[in-house]
């Protein structure tokens, strides 16, 4: 097992590594005819952010056997661009005014602009990915399209009370879990890997897919004014997350009718009643505990991995995933 340092040394490496070449590929539509277009994407994508899926992709390509991380770049810098060009619209959905503690790009630019930039984002993500093999990329369109699957479910159920947890998983999976697992998956067939390593791998993207937008959803309840993006943004967007439906359930007659009514008549003013209704239901507790779950979960699926540097790293990742800020 490595050490916290090393550790700490060896995800920054990787990282470092993602925006060294992430910079380049920037650079290299600069000086080409899509200058225009990378001019705009480039203020988001070059924003920051931990760049968690494409580390995993590189990570998931060693513990999987592979060695030259240069055959799988391309294939991490798309989950990157396709997760990037996804925030984006979603801040057009959302008519988000920050993102990362900055302007979003439709804020800044205009409506019509930020459609562009994050179709932009989505065809070179998609361009990259489309380099590899056929099964590489049937992957990633079947991911791209429950994207989109995901997006409209979260609509459909903006407002909707009656939202239930097998609601909530549909949406999730579509929109965050799926791009993980297909981003491991397919790291693990460029390596050349078993059937096995490969599905062990897609199932741990799924899991900890699953905690981490758990996680958001609890940094929205939960977080301060450092997390780059305003707390309580899902409450007045109407979205049903989990914390909310368990709420929904849990609470009965006159609490029940009250965090009804707060959710549908939601002011900055009621957000003390919603934080008390949501402790009284043990919804931030039950969510932490989900979170664990599928930590665990992912876990498991890594141990059937043979050992190695790269597979510890996957693990601590997932353990970090608890105590995430932003």
């Amino acid at each position: 097992m490595v050490s916290l340092r090393s550790t700490q040394q060896q995800l920054g490496k990787r990282r470092d590594i993602v925006e060294e070449a992430l910079e380049d590929f920037v650079q290299e539509k600069m000086a080409s005819i899509q200058a225009p277009a990378m001019t705009l994407a480039r203020e988001v994508l070059l924003a920051g952010g931990k760049r968690y899926r494409p580390v995993l992709t590189l990570l998931a390509f060693e513990s999987a056997g592979g060695k030259d991380i240069s055959k799988v770049m391309d294939l991490a810098l798309a989950a990157e661009l396709i997760h990037t060009a996804t925030l984006v619209h979603d801040d057009i959905y959302d008519f988000s005014k920050t993102r990362r503690g900055k302007p979003t790009l439709h804020a800044s630019h205009g409506l019509a602009h930020g459609i562009i930039g994050g179709d932009y984002l989505f065809v070179l993500g998609f361009g990259l990915g489309g380099k590899y093999e056929a099964k590489i990329v049937e992957k990633m369109a079947d991911t791209c399209a429950n994207i989109a699957s995901g997006e409209l479910l979260q609509h459909e159920h903006i407002g909707d009370i009656a939202t239930t947890p097998e609601d909530y998983y549909s949406i999730i999976d579509g929109k965050t879990a799926g791009p993980f697992a297909t981003a491991c998956a397919c790291a693990a067939i460029v390596a050349n890997a078993s059937e096995e390593v490969i599905n062990s791998l897609e199932e741990f993207g799924w899991e900890i897919g699953r905690a981490f937008q758990l996680v958001d959803d609890l940094l929205d309840l939960t977080g301060d004014e450092n997390m780059g993006k305003p707390r309580g943004g899902d409450v007045h967007e109407g979205k049903m997350t989990l914390p909310i439906i368990h709420a929904l359930t849990m609470l009965h007659g006159v609490e029940r009718e009250q965090l009804a009514d707060i959710l549908q008549n939601f002011s900055d003013d009621r957000w003390g009643e919603l934080v008390s209704l949501l402790s009284l239901a043990g919804s931030f507790d039950y969510s932490e505990q989900l979170i664990e779950n599928h930590i665990n979960r992912a876990l498991i699926q890594l141990n059937k991995l043979p050992q190695s540097i790269a597979r510890d790293l996957m693990s601590e990742v997932a353990k970090r995933s608890r105590s995430r800020k932003k």
